[in-house]
């Protein structure tokens, strides 16, 4: 029996968070292997779903039905594609920030340490830049923010020494030759925790993952309708703190503002103020879920 491309995470959480109904008109701005939407579709009646994904891969797992219009860009790019639909505002927007699992599994995708494989780690392969290429043409300051900032590696600049002095010699280009170097700097007690940032950090970078979180945020809040849910699933402090900010407060700082009578000014109203977790139960039958986080604000 082959792996499932993905395992939905939280999916009961997520559902009852999207507070969805018949006729509903719904985004999923990260479709991957369809199990969210799926349990979406269930609930929508003669309603639509817009699904965004921008790995060719997840096209194969498009669900034949008239209710659901797949769309293969990035979820950055949400409020173009909804108006090519003509449509203006929408009820729901569900995002799971995770890498899909199948993504993890194919060696050649570069997104693992697992495998020795391409450097790749590009979503959308149409994309220009890899992880190779980032690795053996930024300099030496961009490589330590990216680390530093992305990766929360605290020997970056020992790290980016190594990698400099690599690629001195030869280019990088498998996921092997990274994870030789990086394990020189990788306290024993926490190898693989370490190896999983650097690789964390170079993902984020090449995929523009934290702008592109901001614009789907910012994309999301100007589609929903009054009275309508964002929910979304985070893996990593750095995507958590935006989604946990935005939420609460409007912006990307959460800094809240309050009227002249101390009345919390937020475009949102949090669903559920303590963050959701999955039960120890899914953890064990789905170990990439220990991680995540669920948020849930409804729009005023």
């Amino acid at each position: 029996m082959t792996n499932p491309y993905h395992i939905p995470v939280m999916p009961s959480e997520s559902i009852q968070g999207l507070n969805l109904f018949p006729g509903a008109q719904v985004v999923d701005a990260t479709f991957g292997g369809g199990g969210h939407s799926r349990l979406i579709l269930d609930e929508l009646g003669n309603g639509r779903l817009f699904a965004f994904d921008q790995d060719k891969d997840a096209a194969g797992n498009v669900i034949h039905d008239d209710r659901l219009f797949f769309i293969r860009h990035n979820f950055r790019y949400l409020k173009n594609f909804l108006r090519f639909y003509d449509v203006e505002k929408v009820n729901s927007v569900f995002a799971d920030l995770g890498v899909s699992s199948h993504d993890f599994d194919v060696a050649e995708r570069g997104f693992s340490f697992r495998f020795d494989d391409k450097l790749d780690m590009r979503m959308n392969r149409e994309s220009v830049v890899d992880a190779a290429s980032v690795l053996n043409s930024y300099s030496e300051e961009q490589l330590v923010f990216i680390f530093k900032m992305y990766g929360e590696i605290k020997n970056a600049r020992r790290l980016v020494s190594e990698i400099i002095n690599f690629r001195n010699h030869q280019p990088f280009q498998t996921t092997g030759q990274l994870k030789e170097i990086a394990s020189k700097c990788a306290p024993r007690a926490i190898e693989n925790k370490y190896l999983a940032q650097v690789f964390q950090a170079l993902r984020i970078e090449v995929n523009d993952e934290m702008e592109a979180l901001k614009e789907f945020l910012k994309a999301a809040l100007e589609v929903l309708k009054p009275g309508g849910r964002l929910a979304v699933i985070t893996y990593h402090s750095l995507e958590d703190r935006l989604c946990k900010n935005f939420m609460k407060a409007g912006n990307f700082e959460g800094q809240v503002e309050k009227d002249f009578y101390g009345n919390v000014q937020s475009p949102f109203m949090l669903v559920n103020r303590k963050v959701i977790i999955p039960q120890p139960k899914e953890i064990e039958k789905n170990v990439r879920a220990r991680s995540a986080k669920l948020r849930i604000a409804e729009k005023v």
